[in-house]
């Protein structure tokens, strides 16, 4: 017996950028941001209501702001969701989330051009 695809079921209640094939990703990172949703929804740590009235939260947010209204920033939205719901559910804060990200800044530049970029990169990361 196979197991449903819960990509169907986020699919489903989420509006996402897609074709006849399924959801389009325009880079790596939107498809790695879609999977870790796929997941944190399949095992329990919100609800698809939950994260469609996070979503939408940001993408009024952002249209209020005059942000894109073509759909280029879907991701970014999406990203600022999911932010946002692990932050309101005690799993995250702004202080980690940004401590989090400047290591990766740093580790991006210390990173030589064509290496993968990695934490351990982070000259400043003990």
């Amino acid at each position: 017996m196979s197991r449903p695809d819960p990509g169907l079921a986020l699919a489903a209640d989420t509006p996402i950028p897609r074709d006849a094939d399924g959801p389009v990703f325009a880079e790596p990172w939107q498809a790695q941001a879609f999977a870790l949703v796929v997941a944190l929804q399949a095992q329990g740590v919100f609800t698809a209501a939950e994260w469609a009235q996070a979503l939408g939260a940001e993408i009024r947010e952002a249209v209020a702001a005059g942000g894109c209204r073509d759909g280029s920033d879907y991701y970014e939205r999406w990203c600022e969701a999911l932010e946002h719901l692990l932050i309101a559910k005690g799993l995250a804060s702004h202080d980690g989330v940004d401590a989090l990200a400047a290591s990766w800044a740093r580790a991006a530049e210390a990173t030589p051009h064509g290496q993968p970029i990695r934490l351990e990169n982070d000259p400043l990361r003990g």
